[in-house]
């Protein structure tokens, strides 16, 4: 990853959308709104094929009906012609192709459907399995004999369940809980387990077969984890030999919590035996054959408990991978999110870099410990996100995003550098062609402790220089996760620029892509030099004419609610209104409420008991603070938010309620710590811009 560049020039540079000041000539009058962004089709790819077929799904939302669904297409790269290939009410996902690209798969209602293509048509598909309970993630792999390895996730019951406790009171409403985890993110423990299972179709059989083979059969352990853990979490050995997955296999629910130390298991079908491979000490995640079946590649993280680490690329030759040595990055990327081999010496992998999300490839040479990097050609630039992504030939197929644009997918050059990435998806361009987009600027903004922090400012659309407009500071949750080129259902700029406001986005110190430094700086210190960064730009913002300095705002979720109120016991007088989304308000009290303790350990510096109380609980604890309170706060929460539980929310809103500070609390009883169902979107916008607008215009 890049060292966030240093600037001689006094003034912030800046940049501009070009798109969106164009928008503002052509006299536009239609902005977003939060309707419009549930009209959005959401696009997302699942596999290309070597003969330049490509497999991917759209998911449309229906507010009246309070759902989505997902529909599968197949295209053409050469010509970028579609056919539906599913519209049912059930989504279809997890499609690919088999070898030739002369079959397709996927998944929908738990099971396997596969159909041929045949000249650009399709026939109808075939159910092939019919296991109980369904099939979550999977991968399949055809065998040199035209069976079918699927290697899936299922669920398996291990643990006693209350009605297993007490047969004698079958209407008894009650849990029993001798560990931790007994809660995670969103969901109270259902006693059972993620684990890795295997069978083997048949493609000509037209009878479903449920029959397969737990191959972590009486493990207490997850894999893929829970709940984020997908189909990245393992894979298949290109003759099916091999199911590698990546799992944490701590005795106790207690010790998972503590810990961040996944490890890579090797199951030899063969042999029905399982190894331990080498890695490193936190989150060994990933694992992915090459081609040719000889070697591993992987990513992860050098220390245990941080989960927040350098994300970096390890490969490894398969038949000595259980050794143990050291093991080094093959490539010096500071955070890698995806990557996938191209060939069994080339890997295309996709970094997170200075607010943007990159796509690279790494040719690979053999070296005295392995594969070793050969050379790293920059495949994309730009103030955009790339996203999931696949290769046929000399032709990349990726995802992309900007701040002003949902994903569609666009073509890249496999081999050149920067290469005009080509769109071949337009699924919302008729809906974004009638509206006006703000422009977007970005700046560097020196921060107290002489550093240059990357901000975007976000103008209305149709700005007028002349006015002065009401200003929002948008606090990123994580807190190590960037202010990069998304593009947020809910938290959407151009969204809240529309609504009338300008909007300030700092990368503050703590988020990745600016050098291991920076990220780091913000563990222990939630609540210094990062409120120090929020302040700077605003400061720096409101001596612009435009900025109306005395309608100042300032939201946030997760983190970023926990900075608005840190925010709010220290701001002396800058906002005028304040709105926090699941923000932690007692550090005491989250510490003893929240599920994964290494988090809590690592960015907070562990309980308040220590001989060395650390500062979270005393300086940057934001309910020591109240006493300072001026600003109008609506709080926001959800019932299930166990991560960052909804005491907190009602602790802060309790509190503003007693000093007399204008308050208001918005409860989702049923969401988590995001807000997913359509309608509950709908209102939470529509009470997010009336608590704005009340005390901002």
């Amino acid at each position: 990853m890049k060292n966030a560049l240093i600037f001689t020039a006094a003034l912030a540079a800046l940049t501009f959308s070009a798109s969106a000041q164009s928008d503002q000539a052509s006299g536009k009058t239609e902005v977003m709104t939060p309707q419009k962004l549930w009209e959005l089709g959401r696009v997302s790819l699942d596999d290309v094929s070597e003969n330049g077929l490509v497999l991917y799904g759209i998911t449309h939302y229906d507010t009246d009906a309070n759902r989505g669904n997902r529909d599968l297409y197949l295209g053409e790269l050469a010509t970028g012609e579609y056919t539906v290939l599913a519209e049912t009410k059930a989504s279809e996902y997890g499609a690919f192709f088999l070898r030739g690209g002369e079959r397709y798969g996927y998944f929908s209602g738990g099971q396997l459907w596969l159909a041929k293509v045949n000249g650009g048509m399709t026939e109808l598909p075939t159910i092939l399995t019919d296991v109980e309970g369904g099939m979550g993630d999977a991968k399949v792999v055809e065998l040199n004999d035209g069976r079918l390895l699927v290697a899936f996730v299922t669920r398996v019951q291990m643990d006693q369940t209350p009605a297993q406790r007490h047969p004698e009171a079958p209407k008894a409403n009650y849990a029993v809980y001798d560990d931790l985890m007994y809660r995670h993110w969103d969901s109270w423990t259902d006693y059972s387990y993620n684990h890795i299972a295997y069978m083997v179709v048949d493609p000509s059989k037209t009878s479903g077969t449920g029959k397969f083979t737990d191959i972590m059969a009486g493990e207490k352990v997850h894999s893929p984890l829970p709940p984020f853990g997908g189909a990245e979490s393992f894979d298949i050995s290109p003759d099916g030999r091999f199911i590698v997955y990546a799992s944490k296999k701590t005795e106790n629910g207690k010790e998972f919590t503590l810990h961040t130390d996944s490890k890579l298991y090797l199951y030899d079908r063969e042999t029905g035996r399982t190894s331990t491979l080498n890695g490193l000490g936190g989150y060994d995640n990933h694992p992915t054959f090459s081609p040719d079946g000889k070697w591993l590649a992987f990513v992860a993280m050098p220390e245990d408990g941080y989960e927040s680490d350098v994300n970096q690329l390890y490969i490894v030759d398969v038949a000595s991978a259980g050794e143990k040595r050291a093991l080094q990055p093959v490539v010096a990327a500071e955070y890698i999110n995806d990557f996938k081999w191209a060939s069994s010496s080339c890997i295309i992998y996709n970094e997170t870099t200075e607010g943007t999300q990159q796509l690279r490839r790494l040719d690979l040479m053999t070296g005295k410990n392995g594969l070793a990097a050969k050379k790293v050609t920059a495949l994309t630039s730009g103030d955009y996100n790339y996203g999931g992504f696949g290769v046929s030939g000399n032709t990349v197929i990726a995802e992309r995003q900007d701040q002003n644009h949902a994903t569609e997918l666009y073509l890249l050059n496999a081999k050149k550098e920067d290469v005009a990435a080509k769109s071949f998806t337009s699924e919302n361009a008729s809906l974004y062609e009638d509206l006006a987009m703000g422009k977007i600027e970005k700046r560097w903004i020196s921060t107290s402790d002489g550093g240059k922090m990357l901000t975007w400012v976000f103008f209305p659309p149709n700005f007028d220089p002349e006015k002065k407009y009401p200003t929002l500071l948008y606090c990123q949750g994580g807190p190590q996760s960037a202010v990069s080129a998304f593009y947020s259902y809910r938290w959407n700029f151009q969204l809240m620029a529309a609504q009338g406001y300008i909007v300030i986005a700092p990368n503050r110190h703590g988020v990745p892509g600016f050098g291991k430094e920076w990220n780091e700086q913000i563990s222990g210190d939630w609540g210094g030099q990062a409120m120090r960064d929020y302040l700077a730009a605003v400061d720096t913002l409101a001596t612009e004419p435009y900025v109306d300095a005395n309608k100042l705002g300032a939201v946030g979720a997760s983190y970023g609610g926990y900075s608005v109120y840190m925010l709010a016991g220290i701001h002396e007088n800058r906002f005028k209104a304040l709105i926090s989304h699941c923000g932690l308000f007692d550090m005491k009290s989250w510490y003893l409420t929240t599920e994964e303790m290494f988090f809590a350990n690592k960015d907070v510096g562990g309980p308040y008991w220590t001989a060395e109380v650390p500062k979270a609980y005393t300086d940057y604890n934001p309910m020591n603070f109240v006493q300072n309170w001026t600003a109008p706060l609506l709080v926001i929460h959800g019932g299930n938010d166990f991560r960052v539980p909804v005491n907190q929310g009602m602790e802060a809103y309790q509190a503003a309620q007693l000093r007399g500070i204008p308050s208001r609390f918005l409860y989702f009883p049923e969401e988590g710590h995001w807000v997913l169902s359509p309608q509950n979107g709908l209102v939470w916008h529509s009470e997010f811009f009336s608590w704005l607008d009340t005390w901002l215009k």
